[in-house]
């Protein structure tokens, strides 16, 4: 073989160089411990504001405690009706005029002649001025026929005196005594023209005083019911122009109540019995009153009979037209030789069908508890049975409740 150049083949890349760091392939696993981490952390926020949300939804409620039947009053029956006064007038105008001036506004407190209003006076003025100027010019033509008088007396005198020495005619003596007796019938007439004139302008000054409308007693107004510049009459002159009152005012010392009590029981009733009245507005509020009369006649539609009943002390709380539950009570009896009798209010009732039951309150939770009742006392009720004197009820939202549920206690 011959000595001759080599021929070097081209080398391929060097693949011993590639290698991957330590630090890359540790890499992942730190990353997916990471996020694995971050859900985990998610996860439990979320929980944690679910468990806050669903706590705060509990229910807020509120709470009475149960007292002891003490004895008292047996309820006769019960009833509704409404608070009425026995003093209300709505003030309308005695004449028809326009409203010129108005000084009343609802809830205002009016004493008795008080100025409401003031119509227009324009035409009452002008007829109160004639009737004075024709009165007054009748009183100058009464003065002129005295005048008249008194010169005829004296004309009369004179011949007389005449007729005595027979120096005149006998018909010149009666000419005398007949103007003499015309001008005395002429005054009584004048005189009672005046007396007239006079009666005519006392109605002037009338209907002149009407145009000020007055309170006929003191009370509160609940209604205002003119504007100034509107048409008042005190008749319903057609359409919706005229009105036909200026406000309506109530005497709130004469409130008192009025039921309709069926004429099955109305002999349970009778003057002077006492009763509790709780307005719907205030159910806890119980008010004491009496009866003051039992209306002696019945309706025959409904077949009841109206009654009415005084309140032993008024509250401003009380109003006209509110709605009011009166339960009649009977003689007063001692307290029950049963033992367990405690009254509840009816709010805290959940009674269904034949079964009554109430939500008592331990600890954060409602257990739902069946009770036996006795006989009404206003807006409480008598349980017999399932109860005792101290424990916590729920007195609102009872029927949304469920046994066992947590709730939260309004403050």
């Amino acid at each position: 073989m011959s000595d001759g150049p080599v021929t070097e083949h081209p080398r391929g890349p060097d693949l011993s160089a590639l290698r991957i760091d330590e630090r890359a392939r540790r890499g992942p696993k730190r990353l997916a411990w990471r996020a694995l981490a971050v859900g985990l952390v998610v996860l439990l926020l979320v929980a944690a504001g679910l468990f806050f949300a669903f706590r705060e939804k509990a229910p807020e409620v509120e709470l009475t405690t149960v007292r002891a039947d003490k004895g008292g009053r047996a309820a006769l029956l019960n009833a509704s009706g409404y608070v009425t006064p026995r003093q209300r007038a709505t003030i309308a105008a005695k004449i028809t005029a326009r409203v010129n001036e108005i000084f009343v506004d609802e809830g205002m407190q009016v004493e008795p002649g008080q100025v409401l209003a003031r119509l227009d006076d324009s035409d009452a003025r002008a007829r109160l001025v004639s009737a004075m100027a024709e009165r007054d010019a009748i009183a100058a033509t009464l003065g002129d026929l005295r005048v008249n008088l008194e010169n005829a007396e004296r004309e009369l005198r004179r011949v007389e005196e005449l007729w005595d020495r027979r120096l005149v005619a006998e018909q010149a003596r009666d000419q005398a005594r007949m103007a003499v007796d015309s001008f005395r019938a002429r005054i009584a007439l004048a005189r009672e023209q005046v007396g007239a004139a006079e009666a005519r302008v006392k109605v002037a000054q009338q209907d002149l005083d009407n145009c000020t409308v007055r309170a006929p007693f003191g009370g509160i107004v609940v209604s205002k019911d003119a504007q100034r510049g509107e048409m008042v009459s005190p008749v319903s002159a057609g359409g919706g122009f005229t009105r036909t009152g200026i406000a309506t005012i109530v005497d709130m010392a004469s409130l008192e109540i009025e039921v309709d009590v069926n004429e099955s029981y109305i002999a349970r009733v009778k003057a002077g019995q006492p009763v509790t009245a709780v307005l719907d507005a205030y159910p806890d509020w119980q008010v004491p009153a009496k009866v003051r009369t039992v209306i002696p006649t019945a309706d025959r539609q409904k077949a009841t009979v109206k009654v009415r009943a005084t309140f032993d002390r008024l509250d401003p709380r009380i109003l006209p037209d509110m709605g009011v539950k009166v339960t009649f009570l009977g003689e007063e009896r001692a307290a029950p030789a049963t033992a367990g009798r405690v009254l509840v209010q009816r709010t805290a009732l959940l009674e269904e069908g034949d079964t009554a039951a109430v939500f008592v309150h331990r600890e954060g939770r409602v257990e739902r508890r069946v009770v036996r009742l006795g006989q009404a006392r206003g807006n409480e009720r008598e349980v017999i049975a399932g109860l005792s004197d101290g424990e916590q009820v729920v007195t609102t939202g009872v029927k949304e409740l469920r046994d066992g549920q947590a709730v939260r206690v309004k403050r």
